[in-house]
């Protein structure tokens, strides 16, 4: 069967919908194969071809040569002697089939697994696209809201859902509302695929710095360790490996403005940037930063370490709800117990005082 047609709206739906030619026509063979057993009660013995050159569309099938048919896939010596007549009992024999012969009902379905199978194949197509960008940042929009969950446009005509507890307490939940997420995990669901987005995972904090940090990007600085209290307070230990490369100043930029950018995507969140150290006693006091440190006592064994601060300046180092001494352990990677020097009195610890005492 020649069809130019078709072959033109094969070329136009496969760049439209970014879709493989071969895919397409391999859904299109099922369709074909599917309308001739409809018929013929079996497609086993038939195949389909293309030929774009040609613009032709080709069904063959392949019959075996009996005296009386009665399974499908059969035909008899008269009928099979009009198509070849040295045709004889056993013979197999090939038969050139045009798809437009078919019955409109056969014709329905072919139309029916063609129209699910492109459906399907832009579901795969959607699918690898966001798998590949799992544990990365997207730029979003919001579509619809609602008490407990916010629509976000993700582009490639896919919508996923964030639940409000993923929203930092300072988003602006309003429609049009552009949203910088995560992205946690990818499934290919009954329903197609599933982008599973965050607000509050710490990656996402990082791969905003990456964005506006070049010498992260190309392996100068690295991100050593990271601590979030989403919407509160991040904690950031960063290292040179170049050390003419201040860290600290890459991420923070020319009188703040890089790390402004960050501020912004998440709406005022707290960002403490420090300097990584292989020092320990170094690591932790950059890492307590801005707390005033007195002493410290590490055990490398461990990774543990106790800190000494002035009474006055206990409440401000471990902070809000112990919220700067948590997240100093957690972007350090070193336990950390914080004891005033009244406290160490009274438990009779000895220790040095540092000499950058503030």
């Amino acid at each position: 069967m020649q069809s130019k047609e078709f072959f033109k709206a094969l070329e136009m739906v496969a760049e439209e919908r970014n879709l493989e030619k071969e895919k397409i026509l391999e859904i299109m063979s099922r369709g074909i194969l599917n309308a001739y057993k409809k018929i013929h009660a079996t497609a086993d013995n038939a195949r389909v071809e293309f030929n774009e050159d040609k613009n032709e569309i080709m069904l063959y099938a392949d019959l075996l040569v009996v005296k009386d048919p009665e399974h499908a896939g059969e035909i008899s010596l008269e009928d099979a002697k009009e198509h070849r007549k040295t045709a004889k009992i056993g013979d197999i024999i090939t038969l050139k089939e045009s798809p437009k012969d078919f019955g409109r009902i056969a014709a329905s379905s072919a139309k029916q697994i063609l129209t699910q199978g492109l459906k399907q194949l832009e579901r795969e197509r959607i699918y690898e696209i966001f798998k590949e960008r799992e544990g990365e940042m997207i730029n979003t929009e919001i579509v619809s809201v609602n008490k407990d969950f916010v629509t976000l446009d993700m582009g490639h005509g896919l919508e996923t859902s964030l639940p409000r507890k993923e929203l930092l307490r300072s988003d602006n939940a309003r429609v049009e509302e552009r949203l910088k997420v995560y992205i946690t995990k990818v499934e290919m669901t009954p329903k197609g695929p599933k982008v599973f987005v965050s607000r509050t995972d710490r990656n996402l904090v990082k791969r905003l710095i990456e964005q506006v940090c070049p010498e992260i990007m190309d392996g100068t600085v690295e991100i050593m360790g990271i601590a979030r209290d989403p919407g509160e307070r991040t904690k950031v230990a960063v290292y040179s490996h170049d050390e003419n490369v201040d860290p600290v100043g890459s991420v923070v930029g020319y009188k703040g403005n890089r790390i402004r950018e960050v501020l912004d995507a998440l709406q005022g969140e707290k960002i403490d940037v420090y300097e990584w150290s292989k020092d320990p006693s170094e690591l932790i006091l950059n890492a307590l930063e801005p707390a005033k440190v007195v002493a410290i006592n590490p055990d490398k064994k461990r990774k543990s370490a106790i800190v000494i601060v002035n009474d006055k300046d206990y409440t401000a180092a471990i902070g809000s709800k112990g919220q700067n001494a948590k997240l100093a352990a957690l972007s350090s990677g070193w336990k950390v117990d914080v004891k005033s020097i009244s406290e160490a009195k009274e438990e009779g610890l000895r220790y040095r005082r540092i000499d950058n005492e503030a």
